[in-house]
């Protein structure tokens, strides 16, 4: 592996921490380690910087609604087992609540929150009419078996069902969860509901099979995204992604089809890292194979075995010099340890939340530009827009359709951060969050607080 780059001068200045009476009139501790108040952080420092009124500042620092269900579901054993569920719903300022529901072990209720604020941001700055909602099961959903995975993804949209609806609140996949339990989802809430609440009530939710209303195009969104985003951006520091390399963390549903997305613009993807191992080329993965590798065998790990790569420990991944390192897995994964030791000029987060403060501004010290998640994870919430049109007009858009409107609204997005960048000599982080309140804050101002 080659030695280390030189990295660039900083580009941006640092971000200090923020000194807001919002924290003290709401009773927040200061945690560094706290994942919601890490997003509330970097939300605050960009309302102050534009001056949003401090009222709507307090709004923004707090869900409308947090709902937590514990529900039993009867196991293949015939043993029962209650679980814990989750549906936070931040804002709706701009319209229903929207945002993905996950299936993990350590999913909680401040992660859940910090989710459901960034996708209140991510809706508002690709200017969909959504506001931000996120829920979540604390389970493993590997040690499920099919029939009990169905059994809690019911149990647990029929525990949620008055608080979800088309107009109300439209959950859509996160990690752990995809198309089929979309489907059970929908049909659950269709037959809870029989059809009173009107004709489309499939669009209660997003990420569904294509035969049941969902969208072309939305598996690949995200990932898609976060390729549109960087060939608007990356010419800014002379780079195009057809001369670039990149290395990413997770291949899943969006790492994957970054990976495939990047090397079909002819740039190289170096190594990729997930929870099984990590692997490296330095003339570039086989992002397909490794695709096909990872759906059969769970992760990437034995992929040298049969393919032109090696296997590497995850600090050598780290420091692999590349030009876009891609984190496309769970939030928090770049700490301070973890960021000085990447190499590279940009960080695109595919994931939410993947970097932690500290982490951030070590990357900006050595120049690296950090894409937030709420501009570059934007492609799934915007395709799952254009699934809820297609459910409410009863039509259906095709593949070029969806490209092109994703798109424009990628490239749009990617703009409004950037020119937040250079008008307010910030950070992408902050510029993207400025670019996200410059909408809500129009709303809120034509619309006043009721009564």
């Amino acid at each position: 592996m080659s030695s280390k780059a030189s990295i660039a001068a900083p580009s941006t200045p640092k971000r200090e921490p923020l000194s807001s009476s919002v924290y003290d009139e709401l009773g927040l501790e200061r945690n560094p380690d706290n994942l919601y108040l890490q997003t509330l952080d970097a939300m605050l420092c960009a309302a102050e910087i534009l001056e949003v009124p401090h009222h709507i500042q307090l709004i923004l620092s707090q869900p409308k609604n947090e709902i937590m269900v514990h529900f039993p579901v009867e196991m293949d054993s015939g043993e029962y087992c209650l679980f814990k569920g989750y549906r936070v719903q931040h804002n709706n300022a701009l319209g229903p609540y929207k945002g993905g529901i996950r299936y993990h072990p350590h999913v909680s209720l401040d992660d859940v929150k910090s989710l459901s604020l960034l996708m209140t941001m991510k809706c508002s700055l690709v200017r969909v009419p959504f506001g931000g909602g996120k829920g979540g099961i604390k389970c493993d959903p590997r040690a499920l078996s099919f029939t009990e995975l169905r059994r809690v993804s019911r149990r647990f949209i029929s525990a949620i069902s008055t608080q979800i609806g088309p107009d109300v609140d439209i959950p859509a996949p996160d990690v752990g969860t995809n198309s089929q339990i979309m489907a059970w989802f929908a049909d659950t809430y269709l037959n809870i509901t029989q059809g009173l609440i009107g004709n489309d009530s499939m669009a209660v939710v997003t990420g569904k099979p294509l035969e049941m209303g969902g969208s072309l195009g939305r598996e690949k969104a995200t990932g898609q995204g976060v390729i549109d985003v960087l060939a608007e951006l990356l010419p800014e520091i002379g780079l195009s992604i057809a001369e670039a390399t990149c290395s990413l963390i997770g291949y899943g549903n969006v790492g994957s089809w970054a990976g495939k997305l990047f090397t079909e613009r002819g740039g190289k993807v170096k190594a990729v890292m997930d929870h099984t191992g990590a692997i490296y080329n330095e003339g570039g993965l086989d992002a397909i194979a490794l695709d096909d590798h990872v759906r059969t065998h769970g992760g990437v790990a034995g992929f040298e075995k049969e393919h032109a790569a090696e296997a590497i420990t995850e600090d050598q991944f780290y420091a692999v010099p590349v030009d876009v390192f891609i984190p496309a897995a769970l939030e928090q994964m770049i700490t301070a340890e973890k960021a000085d030791l990447i190499n590279c000029k940009i960080v695109a987060e595919a994931a939410n939340a993947p970097t932690t403060p500290a982490g951030e501004n070590i990357l900006l010290a050595k120049g690296i530009e950090v894409l937030p998640a709420i501009l570059c994870s934007a492609g799934g919430v915007t395709v799952s827009y254009f699934e809820w049109v297609q459910n409410r007009s009863n039509s259906y858009w095709d593949a070029e359709k969806v490209d092109e409107e994703l798109n424009r609204h990628m490239v749009l997005a990617a703009r409004r951060t950037q020119l937040a960048k250079h008008r307010y000599n910030v950070d992408m982080r902050t510029a993207a969050y400025i670019g996200a309140l410059e909408q809500i804050a129009s709303v809120y101002k034509l619309r006043g607080i009721f009564p």
